[in-house]
């Protein structure tokens, strides 16, 4: 699925039958697979569709809470896609 184009964790879930908690999960092995077999899960980050702030250094793949900017909670989920190196 990843490799069909861009994903959110939310669609992931629905595809899989899982819960979104799960796919994050799974999503953090799936990267380390990836990197062993020459490959790369590229994450496109969060953003907020409030202010417009991206979340370009977060280490965690789970969607924030809040914007750390404007402090509203209405956030675009991160993105993820399986890609060769």
């Amino acid at each position: 699925m990843l490799e069909e184009g861009p994903s959110t964790a939310r669609d992931i879930s629905g595809r899989v039958h899982i819960s979104e908690k799960e796919a994050y999960g799974h999503l953090e092995h799936i990267a380390r697979t990836l990197e062993r077999s020459g490959r790369e899960l590229v994450v496109t980050p969060a953003e907020c569709t409030h202010c417009g702030f991206v979340f370009r250094k977060r280490e965690r793949l789970t969607k924030p809470g809040k914007c750390p900017v404007c402090r509203n909670e209405s956030i675009r989920e991160p993105l993820f896609e399986a890609i060769d190196n």
